[in-house]
């Protein structure tokens, strides 16, 4: 039976490639048409867990194999009087060999075939999308255009066979949504499901995937996956560690947060940034969390949080060798004064919004962040996209259309660690496999939680965590927090970041 991906397990990912690879190396040890039977056999199966009481079920099959996946779902469904509709893109004679042995069986079946759309599903049946899979290449035309337009936008439930149909397996951009825009249609009623078959594949926990899949199941057809190499990983939960009693607060680091321009500069205080982000280090645990604003005239106490000790720049500076040092939350162009410094000298480093948008410009600051990796000074980026693209020298359309390569070579040009904030978001380091976080909701969608998340990050690298592992920990406790939030309230970036735990 397949089973729902739930946020926790370190789960590989595969690609396009290395799935049918995968599925090639299986195939040649099985007899024929077994793949296709198990993929019909777990579709229907949680078809029926999904639908019980369906008076209707509609299976919109597509010319290849996916298609064959969804005929071979109609036989069981048909076997188990369930009566599916079934529309059919494949013509007889040009099919795939399996595909092909599926459609004679659905016929033998006695399955009912249809040439249009079943009209006024209702909220109690099916629809199962077994057009394209993983063969998705770009939007889709014609009558599967039309089809597909009619799967999201009914009211009934919608079961995605391997993947929703126009959406990249590796990259996590949805062709369909895009297809839909243009012609008008609205957004589906109905909730939404995907079973991925064989492998879990990139593109269903990043950009676009996590709106167009819903929620997520998982049938490995019987093949042990273990041969392939993943190109990613699901994040796992990060492990609880116990504080030993003899401890002190030394021994959770001390995180600096350097930033937040004052309004005098250009008539735009962003002083909130930097307690955002102290306050996240210090609710994520650091022994001591010191608050460097970037103008002279902030008062240096935060009476809601008199845990936080202020510092002038002056006073901070010959210490940065000994502090893990969070830098550009609102720091606007005030950050020009201190960063190279902060790049020479911090012993630990997260750098976060405006520090960013100043390195991209200067070509002798990127040289000294690379410097970083050879003096043994842990950095981690946290860009969001458009920064991201500002440090590529791209565009933020470019860096969404694949949101892994872009966190690749973000960490290979800057020799760092990189969090590529975003819908599924990415932490990539040199020379590994990057993980792709599954936790967090449109909840973070509001000012300050990228400053929150700053903030957290320092205070994990600062406990003594490797930028990567660290990394990866807070990026999946901020987004936990938000699928734990009650729906009724509001989530804001400060309640976000005093709900932290260390």
């Amino acid at each position: 039976m397949p089973h729902p991906i739930e946020p926790g397990l370190r789960l590989p990912l595969h690609d396009v490639q290395g799935t049918r690879a995968l599925e090639q190396t299986a195939a040649a040890t099985l007899a024929p048409h077994t793949l296709m039977q198990r993929a019909g056999l777990a579709t229907a199966r949680l078809a029926l867990a999904l639908a019980p009481h369906a008076r209707r079920v509609w299976i919109a099959c597509g010319p290849g194999n996916n298609g064959g996946d969804g005929l071979e779902a109609a036989v069981h469904l048909q076997h188990w009087g369930l009566a599916p509709i079934v529309t059919w893109l494949g013509e007889p004679g040009r099919l795939p060999a399996d595909a092909e042995a599926s459609w004679q069986r659905a016929r033998a079946a006695g399955v009912r075939f249809a040439d249009e759309p079943p009209q006024g599903l209702a909220p109690t049946d099916l629809c199962i999308d077994a057009l394209l899979g993983i063969g998705a290449a770009r939007a889709p035309a014609g009558r599967l255009a039309e089809w597909l337009a009619c799967l999201r936008r009914s009211p009934a439930p919608m079961l995605c066979v391997d993947l929703p149909t126009g959406l990249d397996a590796d990259t996590g951009v949805d062709h369909g949504a895009a297809a839909l825009a243009t012609a008008g249609a609205p957004e589906p009623a109905g909730p939404r499901h995907t079973l991925s078959l064989l492998t879990l594949k990139p593109g269903l926990f990043t950009a676009q995937g996590r709106d167009a899949c819903g929620r997520i199941w998982f049938h490995d057809l019987g093949v042990a996956s273990g041969h392939g190499v993943p190109v990613a990983w699901l994040s796992p939960e990060p492990p609880a560690r116990a504080r030993p009693h003899t401890s002190h607060k030394g021994r959770f680091g001390d995180v600096a947060i350097v930033g937040g321009e004052g309004l005098a500069a250009r008539g735009m205080a962003m002083g909130g940034a930097v307690l955002l982000a102290a306050s996240a280090a210090l609710h994520g645990g650091a022994g001591r969390v010191l608050v460097c604003p970037l103008d002279p005239e902030t008062v240096g106490l935060d009476s809601s949080q008199p845990e936080l000790m202020f510092r002038r720049w002056p006073a901070l500076a010959p210490s940065l060798d000994r502090l893990t040092v969070v830098c550009g939350c609102g720091g606007g162009e005030a950050v020009f004064a201190v960063l190279p410094r902060i790049l020479r000298r911090a012993a630990r480093l997260v750098l976060d919004a405006d520090a960013l948008n100043a390195i991209a410009g200067m070509p002798d600051w990127q040289a000294l962040l690379r410097d970083r990796t050879g003096a043994w000074q842990p950095t981690i980026l946290t860009p969001h996209p458009l920064e991201a693209a500002r440090l590529l020298g791209t565009s933020t359309q470019a860096v969404q259309a694949d949101r892994l390569d872009a966190a690749r070579a973000l960490a290979t040009r800057f020799q760092a660690t990189v969090v590529l904030k975003g819908s599924g978001t990415v932490i990539a380091a040199p020379g590994q496999a990057p993980y792709v976080n599954p936790t967090g909701n449109g909840r973070l969608a509001t000012a300050g939680t990228g400053d929150v998340l700053a903030g957290l990050v320092g205070s994990a690298l600062a406990s003594g965590l490797p930028a990567f592992e660290a990394a990866s920990a807070a990026v999946y406790q901020h987004g936990a927090v938000a699928d734990h939030w009650p729906t009724t309230a509001a989530l804001t970036a400060g309640a976000l970041a005093r709900h932290l735990r260390p």
